[in-house]
């Protein structure tokens, strides 16, 4: 019987050959940033990982522009400000943000707006509070200027580059703008379009066929005849793969093996990936271990609850196609959702650029439990108003339980029993 630990890692050396494809240069799609698709008008490459490197085509800034609202100086015109012995200026040409680089007058303390261009000849800004008098005079008329003889006094030296947002200081021209295996989030799109670029390329999405097997099996909204159940794990394992990056494909097989094989035969190709529920275990009818053991996929014994059938392999699905990646979930809900958070969901998280971690806590137990001493458990819990952990029942159908957890709830291997009060190890699921 394999530990959790030894099955995650299986799993990610099975799926390691998809992220050396997912980075492979002919699969880069080539999106435009302002392109948009579906109802919100959300941008494509919103979410997608870039495929190269991005280099910045100029520098940003690409001028010298003013941190502050303030006068444009030469520092050496204030170099004897002190207190007592203020430095008057006459108020120069003003620069409002979009204007065209101005020439500065020597001797002069030019208005400057926050984003504008610092004058050529000017080398810091002073704020327009440090000025004596701490706002501006009347900038009116068609030049936005002060009236001639305006002056302003400054009681303080000023620093070279004080307030200057100087020429490449956020990325130089060439210098790489955003590395290869970035993720587009809104920051970073922003990046993009400051720069001026209009598309990047960007990786391709892991395709999965998800393959819910069971002759139970109906789809929401369909009647029911006595035995058959409506199927949760299409709407809630799709929800969750296209939740960690990737495209999905979905379809339902009844128990019967040349059904299973027909299923994957039809997505030859098209697919990087298989996810099966059901079908796994020890039972008489377990059509998926029936019809892909003899394929390459292996059955194995994780020493986990729930989700401790597990199958994974690699298998060809069609004439001419290269083997993909199969991994085999059990059926019950909470089985097949606690097996694609522990092993599955870090992995696809981590190929499209995203934490692939829950976020992790150290929390104290509302109440005692127990737990299978041989098993590493996974409970379904919510985190009480003193910040202790309440853990529900450890059935594998209680799916409502886990739809209204907030953590899971991890006992290792080795523990039996935890009092109220012991400190248990939780991964935020209610993010």
């Amino acid at each position: 019987m394999r530990t959790f630990v030894e099955h995650q890692r299986a799993v990610r050396e099975l799926l390691a050959i998809l992220h050396a494809s997912l980075e492979a240069a002919e699969g880069a799609e080539v999106l435009a940033l302002d392109a948009v698709s579906g109802p919100h008008g959300r941008v494509r490459a919103h979410g997608r990982v870039l495929a190269h490197d991005v280099l910045a085509p100029d520098d940003l800034p690409a001028f010298a522009n003013s941190q502050m609202d303030g006068y444009a100086v030469a520092s050496a015109d204030l170099a004897a400000a002190r207190p007592e012995t203020p430095v008057a200026l006459p108020v120069g040409r003003t620069t409002a943000a979009g204007d065209p680089i101005r020439t500065h007058a020597p001797g002069t303390a030019s208005p400057v707006m926050t984003g504008a261009a610092v004058p050529d000849g000017a080398d810091a800004v002073v704020p327009v509070e440090a000025a004596d008098p701490p706002r501006f005079p009347r900038l009116g008329g068609r030049t936005r200027d002060a009236a001639p003889g305006t002056s302003v006094r400054f009681a303080h030296p000023v620093a070279p580059g004080t307030f200057v947002r100087a020429v490449g200081t956020d990325v130089a021209r060439g210098a790489v703008l955003l590395p290869s295996g970035t993720r587009l989030g809104p920051a970073q799109l922003g990046t993009l379009a400051a720069a001026g670029i209009t598309q990047v390329a960007v990786r391709r999405r892991i395709s999965v066929l998800l393959l819910s097997t069971g002759h139970e099996l109906r789809p929401a909204g369909t009647p029911l005849s006595p035995g058959q159940i409506h199927d949760a794990n299409t709407s809630m394992l799709r929800a969750a793969l296209e939740e960690a990056g990737a495209l999905v494909r979905d379809t339902l097989a009844p128990d019967d093996p040349d059904a299973v094989i027909a299923a994957l035969e039809g997505s030859a190709g098209m697919v990087d990936l298989v996810v099966t529920t059901g079908g796994v275990s020890a039972g008489a009818f377990e059509v998926v271990r029936d019809a892909l053991a003899s394929r390459g996929v292996e059955f194995v014994k994780v020493a986990i609850q729930p989700g401790g059938p597990q199958g994974l392999g690699r298998v060809v699905l069609g004439p001419g196609t290269t083997a993909v990646p199969v991994l085999a979930f059990p059926g019950n809900p909470v089985s097949a959702l606690v097996s694609f958070e522990l092993f599955l969901r870090p992995v696809l998280r981590a190929f499209a650029g995203l934490t692939p971690d829950r976020p992790r806590a150290h929390l104290r137990l509302a109440h005692s439990v127990t737990s299978p001493i041989g098993k590493h458990q996974v409970r379904r819990g919510v985190i009480d108003g003193n910040g202790a952990v309440e853990v529900g029942a450890p059935s594998s159908h209680l799916l409502h339980a886990y739809a209204i957890a907030t953590v899971l709830v991890h006992l290792p291997v080795g523990v039996d029993a935890l009092p109220a009060g012991a400190l248990v190890d939780v991964w935020r699921i209610d993010d």
